[in-house]
């Protein structure tokens, strides 16, 4: 299945492709064109948007206030809740991708950073795409091991 979003992405726009990819659709295309692009492409691609204005997948107001990042939106769309890593990366992709919330969680400047730094050091999406994917999975098995760590009954 194709999935389209907006060029040069930064946080959930590349969280997201990892989220897809480890946890949703394992042969995912990731196709980034023109945010003015994204709905007419998916449209004639039969392809799900995300990440972009009236995307399928985007930002969605929470049950009971605030917002989701589409990185949440996926989660909950495609009921990942019970992974209690996969939710703390959440916590850490929302941070990093809502600036107002970037000093909600300890790593959210740094993935910030990585994010909005990244499109300087590679031009091509794809290419950047691919290079930082390796940042989630690392967040995600140290998220991993600190469930782990925290559910282990002491010995």
């Amino acid at each position: 299945m194709k999935w389209v979003t907006r060029q040069r992405p930064k946080v959930d726009r590349v969280a997201c492709p990892w989220l897809i990819r480890r946890f949703i659709d394992p042969n995912a295309e990731i196709v980034y064109v023109p945010a003015e692009q994204v709905l007419s492409v998916a449209q004639r691609e039969g392809a799900h948007s995300f990440d972009a204005k009236g995307a399928t997948y985007s930002h969605r107001k929470q049950p009971g206030g605030g917002e989701w990042c589409t990185f949440e939106t996926l989660i909950h769309s495609y009921q990942l809740e019970s992974d209690p890593a996969l939710m703390e990366l959440a916590r850490i992709v929302h941070a990093a991708d809502i600036a107002s919330e970037v000093d909600s969680h300890p790593f959210a400047q740094a993935v910030r950073a990585i994010g909005d730094a990244a499109s300087a050091v590679e031009p091509d999406d794809q290419r950047l795409l691919e290079r930082a994917t390796f940042v989630y999975d690392a967040l995600y098995a140290h998220c991993q091991s600190q469930y782990h760590r925290e559910v282990t009954p002491a010995e």
